[in-house]
């Protein structure tokens, strides 16, 4: 069927954007959650965009705004990890090895377009023809095949059987679904083309759009999920190049909403501000640092190749890492310790890389260190170039590298030259081989522990890796395949406990600390409580005030 175009306000668009870019408090009159007119809601971050197509961007910033604007098939019941139907009518497997979805009747994007089966077909293949190294498209590595009955029938052939997960990746950053009349089907589509062609269809639209400087949402009225109406008809997103000026604005009334990040003394501070409430949920978020195999000292391609050398360098960094030291000074114990690669509360979480390095109990061992770089021949000390971004992960990020930076160099086992780069910038250079080592931060796509290894280290000819960092073992990958078909509870849980345990003795990377979720408030504002939940999704929709 043909889908009949609605009018684009291109023009209109523009003319607001431009306005609106000048705007720097919540005092534009714009409709209230009661629909009868008042202030926007505000919300600050320092989070940032990378780009709004879905199949560009793998990071939480970008994925924040999707949420907000695009259908999926599924999506998170508030205050749980479980999974509900949002622009599908049901959505279940009718064999081991297809997944249907039926679509609710009667379904557009805010321009008008008809939203179909074929929506959803264009969505998914588009992830993985343009298989954008920054985008998402590895979490789609179980489609075989996709098929569209009818308007309203999508049928998903996979290759791995009984996928436990894969109702989790449909509500996740792989699974917006977009309109095949506005974005292109084998490149990413700009975001001034979306914003233009008002190709949303989620709690809202996008009103204006200025880059990572302010972005005003609108209710979408056509919204039929299960979420219901947005509590605020009208939402501003204000980015922040620094924390201290948005916990200003916060305590000056400038934004109502501080969502990501806070350092850890400025949420201490404000938790002693009675006009402020600081909310606290779980927390899914991991910090580690990864290695490429390549281009790290001793690595593949570097100038004097040695597997077993750099193996040890690995192996002598996680036994000088002091996480408990970084937890407490740095983040004022809003992080906790990390010893394995999946957080600490997920079935089948271990402590593999406790019991492996350091003092066997979590702390740092430098002899230990500095016997396993001597037995492996390796000199010292270790020349090492380690990148991090200043931006991405919250201000307090130069503290914890310097302080990373201070323990790799005690007893002169480790020369680290500490570089920093902006987000954007820095979410080019990780996949293209310039940093040798670098920091991470992970938010889940779902509460899973599936989704903190098949992401990172499922890596073959036809599907590699988030991490691009040439790390790849068949045997591991054949042990992510086998867990995500696997039905008894038990026997999952053991098998992702091994993959942990064979992943902290190749160490593709350095997990270290464990965060939790916090936002901080106006009192006057409601629902912040309501979306900090296990899904790890913060819903603009459910913020009113």
């Amino acid at each position: 069927m043909k889908k009949s175009r609605g009018l684009l306000l291109a023009s209109a668009v523009s003319a607001t954007a431009l306005v609106l870019a000048g705007c720097s408090t919540s005092t534009t009159d714009q409709g209230g959650g009661d629909g009868e007119g008042g202030e926007a809601l505000v919300v600050g971050t320092t989070d940032k965009v990378t780009v709004l197509d879905p199949a560009g961007s793998y990071d939480n910033g970008s994925f924040f705004v999707m949420q907000q604007v695009f259908p999926f098939l599924l999506s998170y019941t508030p205050g749980t990890a479980e999974t509900e139907p949002d622009i599908a009518e049901s959505a279940d497997f009718t064999d081991p090895s297809t997944y249907e979805v039926k679509l609710k009747e009667g379904l557009t994007f805010a321009n008008g377009n008809e939203l179909t089966a074929s929506d959803v077909k264009f969505s998914f293949e588009r992830q993985l023809e343009i298989e954008d190294p920054n985008g998402p498209s590895s979490l789609l590595g179980t489609v075989e095949s996709i098929e569209t009955p009818d308007d309203l029938t999508v049928q998903f052939t996979l290759n791995r059987e009984n996928d436990q997960t894969f109702p989790l990746v449909l509500a996740g950053p792989a699974g917006p679904i977009v309109d095949e009349d506005v974005f292109a089907a084998d490149e990413v589509t700009p975001d001034q083309d979306i914003v233009d062609g008002d190709a949303f269809a989620g709690p809202f639209a996008i009103d204006s759009y200025s880059f990572n400087e302010l972005i005003s949402f609108k209710a979408n009225p056509d919204y039929e999920g299960p979420l219901g109406a947005p509590e605020s008809d009208s939402v501003q997103m204000r980015y922040f190049a620094e924390a201290n000026n948005m916990k200003l604005e916060l305590e000056q009334g400038g934004i109502d909403v501080a969502w990501r990040s806070l350092s850890a003394t400025d949420i201490e501070d404000l938790e002693g501000n009675d006009d402020l409430a600081v909310h606290k949920g779980p927390g899914g978020e991991i910090r580690y640092v990864v290695y490429n195999f390549d281009t790290m000292p001793h690595g593949a391609e570097s100038d004097d190749p040695d597997e077993d050398k750099a193996l040890a360098i690995r192996q002598a960094m996680a036994g000088s890492i002091d996480r408990d030291a970084i937890a407490e000074q740095v983040y004022k114990g809003t992080y906790t310790p990390l010893y394995s690669y999946v957080p600490e509360g997920l079935p089948g979480a271990n402590e593999s890389l406790k019991e492996l390095y350091g003092d066997g109990d979590g702390g740092a061992d430098v002899d230990a260190a500095k016997k396993v770089l001597e037995d492996a021949g390796v000199e010292t000390p270790v020349d090492i170039k380690l990148q991090y971004s200043p931006d991405h992960y919250g201000p307090s990020s130069g503290d914890e590298y310097a302080m990373i930076k201070n323990q790799l160099e005690a007893d002169d086992l480790f020369s680290v030259d500490l570089q920093s780069t902006e987000w954007v910038q820095y979410a080019k250079d990780r996949t293209e081989d310039v940093y040798p080592a670098y920091q991470l931060g992970w938010f889940p796509d779902y509460s899973d522990a599936d989704n903190y290894l098949v992401p990172f280290f499922y890596d073959t000819d036809e599907s590699s890796s988030f991490l691009a960092n040439h790390f790849r073992d068949e045997d591991i990958n054949k042990q992510l395949s086998e867990q995500g078909s696997m039905t008894d509870e038990d026997e999952r849980a053991d098998a992702i406990s091994d993959i942990q345990s064979d992943l902290a003795e190749q160490l593709p990377t350095l997990p270290y600390l464990q965060g939790a979720q916090i936002a901080v408030s106006g009192k006057d504002v409601t629902g912040v409580d309501d979306t900090l939940d296990p899904s790890f999704q913060f819903r603009l929709a459910l913020l009113g005030k």
